[in-house]
């Protein structure tokens, strides 16, 4: 079953108040959307200019946007754990071949 296509003629503004209206904004919590939603419904820029209003920090990683909705500094940490890619088996095509 095909997914329903999200409406296209949403206000921009009641995207944004929606968005930052929720909880855990409020709460001074962490909200994440989507990159392709917010320059669809909203515009980068004006989202852009929304984060910066309200004094919060937007990192992007990947294809998402995250918004720490509270004033204070972010921390960047190391990673918890080495992250690598898994070896193929001794038994696979890739370490068969001796060409």
């Amino acid at each position: 079953m095909k997914k329903p296509e999200k409406p296209t003629n949403l206000d921009p503004e009641k995207w944004l108040r929606d968005l930052f209206s929720a909880k855990t904004v409020g709460r001074g919590g962490v909200v994440h959307r989507p990159a392709r939603d917010v320059d669809r419904y909203a515009g980068r820029e004006a989202f852009l200019h929304e984060v910066r209003r309200r004094g919060f920090t937007l990192v992007e990683n990947g294809e998402q946007l995250v918004v720490f909705c509270n004033r204070d500094p972010p921390k960047l940490s190391r990673r918890a754990w080495p992250v690598t890619r898994p070896q193929p088996a001794m038994d696979s095509p890739v370490h068969r071949y001796r060409g």
